[in-house]
């Protein structure tokens, strides 16, 4: 029993880390994980949708801390209840997800390493026996320093992810696990090659034979049956490709122009996804880049969610010498994690991308 805890207890406290560590590089992203499952129609507690950062920066450090303290030994007892009750409910709501197909990516490794929502249960499942021979064979974790050295570890791993998550919020995330990342061509990421598998799909043709019902599946081909056609039923048996960026327009008035503003050499894009919650008040700064870009010979768009009426105000009270487009709020999020953002494009390629903090770093040649 022994050697099984010690073993039990390795691979927690490094996956509890190495998960909490994922996340805490993108706190931001993880909030907007947490506010699909707090919205109407997932758990329906939009009560806690405006504290979904400070949640989500609480359950990211806590979670990096208590691997920690497992593989230290620290605070033994409260550490193994704390992933008890932890995994407990990471249970629930990725089975709740995965039943009821509420939410499609449980955000569990951020954006670095995607799972389905019955990966995400079967991963917690895991995670939960593990835990459970923790919690059984708890007097067998045993410290392995001093107790005045144990508070020094835990103590210095709570200030290195405070200072972490500190950074990573008034700038963006050190590691950019999404298609959008600094290198990367946006037309590529939604091109589809042409040997990536197609969808499958099972048809359940249902006909009358003699007056009842018969019910003949395929994949796709028309039966040949004896009777008269009643109707057909589809069902994905097996998902397709899906491209890693999707959805993504640049409209005008219905119009997507994302295609022959791709193209452009020199594209500044000013990304504010909901203008009810970016900081207006770095709009003065915004102004003074993007000026300097027109004087470059840049093409400089806005892009949000907002309507006409809300990014007509916005450029009227700034005075703002561009206009803007309507692109998908969750496109804009997952694009870059600051409202407002500046990205510099070359033909699709995304060449800069900076939080607003960091407006004065963006180079125009």
């Amino acid at each position: 029993m022994k050697y099984i805890v010690g073993l039990c207890r390795i691979l927690v406290g490094v996956l509890f880390i190495i998960s909490g560590f994922i996340k805490l590089n993108d706190p931001v992203g993880f909030s907007f994980k947490l506010e699909e499952y707090f919205s109407q129609g997932v758990l329906d507690l939009p009560f806690f949708e405006p504290h979904a950062l400070a949640i989500s920066i609480f359950v990211v450090i806590f979670e990096v801390l208590l691997g920690v303290m497992l593989l230290v030994g620290f605070r033994v007892k409260f550490t193994v209840w704390s992933l008890l009750l932890m995994i407990i409910g990471f249970t629930f709501l990725t089975f709740y997800s995965a039943y009821f197909n509420k939410v499609t990516d449980c955000g569990c490794f951020g954006d670095a390493i995607k799972l389905t929502p019955w990966e995400s249960f079967t991963k917690d499942i895991v995670l939960l026996v593990l835990i459970v021979v923790l919690f059984v064979g708890r007097k067998y974790i045993k410290p392995i320093f001093g107790a005045n050295t144990l508070r020094v570890v835990t103590l210095t791993s709570v200030v290195i992810c405070g200072l972490y998550c500190n950074y990573v919020l008034n700038h963006l995330p050190v590691v950019d696990f999404r298609p959008y990342k600094i290198g990367a061509n946006i037309v590529e990421g939604m091109t589809v090659p042409e040997d990536a598998p197609k969808p499958i799909y099972d048809y359940a043709w249902r006909f009358k034979v003699n007056g009842e019902d018969k019910v003949i599946v395929t994949q796709g081909d028309y039966p040949q049956v004896d009777g008269d056609f009643v109707d057909v039923e589809t069902t994905e048996v097996q998902a397709g490709y899906e491209p890693p960026i999707h959805d993504f327009t640049i409209e005008q008035a219905g119009v997507n122009y994302a295609d022959s503003l791709l193209q452009e050499p020199k594209l500044v894009m000013v990304v504010a996804y909901d203008l009810k919650k970016t900081n207006e008040d770095m709009y003065s700064e915004v102004k003074k880049v993007t000026d300097k870009a027109i004087k470059k010979g840049y093409h400089v768009i806005g892009m949000s969610a907002s309507n006409d009426r809300q990014t007509g105000k916005l450029v009227k009270d700034h005075k703002l010498n561009f206009e803007f487009y309507f692109t998908d709020e969750t496109a804009l999020k997952t694009i870059v994690r600051s409202n407002p953002a500046v990205l510099v494009v070359n033909k699709g390629t995304i060449e800069q991308k900076v939080h607003y903090n960091d407006l004065d770093e963006l180079v125009f040649e």
